[in-house]
């Protein structure tokens, strides 16, 4: 009986292009993506990442949107552990794998993590090539003025990029790369971060990686701020946390109520407290 529902040969071969990823930060990888009991575009890709690279003693956590709870993350939870014999955890710190839908947890990771994201669309020079031709020829001669004209006309139109997810950065001062759709607020933790990341697009049949401790800058201009999104003056109403990503709750009278994003860390809040 096969381990993680993968036969060895798919996995020898995403592995393969793990770490040829790996090898060559922030570069695309084309995989041979398999048929999954799931449909394209629902995290097909990080799932074949996390069925690749699972072992007996790995502990696994999956969040969606930070939450744990959500239908996307207890539906890929329950698939996993069905195929699998591992522990699962909510704790951030406990998880030696952690698959992720468009966030970044609220705990640093650390060294021998690896964070596996779910991926829709990987090329970042998509929005302004739709010729993927062009596109991996401008990728090898590390020609993204047509990134750069889209965020000048940006900031002389608006004062600041219009981007509010999938804000493009620079790997290794090489290869400019989509960070999935995470917020702002997430991607200054993309670099030099203790965790391996790994980003699997399984409609799109690609993989690109961010090795640990490497240099990952969002892309701007030198006299531009790069501003991330605040919650000044706004605290969580279940645990108090402020200084983080909070989620916009309209209640019933149409009052905005605040929230942890990262149900995991409010949850550790709270406990701390004793409530």
């Amino acid at each position: 009986m096969r381990y993680a529902f993968l036969d060895e040969d798919a996995k020898k071969e995403i592995r393969r292009a793990t770490l040829k990823a790996v090898a060559i930060p922030g570069y695309i990888v084309s995989f041979a993506s398999r048929e999954m009991p799931i449909a394209r575009g629902w995290g097909t890709g990080g799932l074949q990442l996390t069925l690749s690279l699972i072992k007996e003693d790995d502990t696994l956590k999956v969040i969606d949107q930070g939450c744990d709870g959500s239908v996307n993350a207890v539906n890929m939870r329950n698939f996993i552990t069905s195929v699998t014999d591992n522990k699962t955890t909510l704790d951030t710190l406990e998880a030696t794998l952690i698959q992720t839908r468009h966030r970044i947890p609220e705990e640093e990771l650390q060294e021998g993590q690896i964070l596996v994201f779910q991926v829709p669309m990987p090329d970042v020079l998509e929005t302004v090539e739709p010729d993927t031709a062009k596109a991996k020829v401008m990728h090898a001669n590390a020609d993204y003025s047509k990134l750069w004209v889209l965020l000048y006309e940006d900031t002389s139109q608006f004062g600041d990029s219009r981007i509010s997810n999938r804000y493009p950065v620079m790997v290794e001062n090489r290869y400019a790369m989509d960070p999935s759709p995470i917020p702002k607020y997430d991607t200054i933790k993309l670099g030099d971060s203790k965790a391996l990341q790994l980003f699997g697009a399984g409609r799109e049949k690609k993989i690109y990686a961010i090795p640990p401790y490497s240099d990952v800058k969002p892309l701007k201009f030198e006299d531009r701020e790069f501003k991330v999104e605040t919650f000044e003056d706004k605290y969580c109403q279940r645990c108090g946390n402020s200084g983080v990503f909070l989620d916009q709750v309209y209640d019933n009278n149409g009052e905005i109520n605040y929230y942890c994003s990262d149900t995991s860390y409010c949850d550790k809040t709270l406990e701390k407290k004793g409530k």
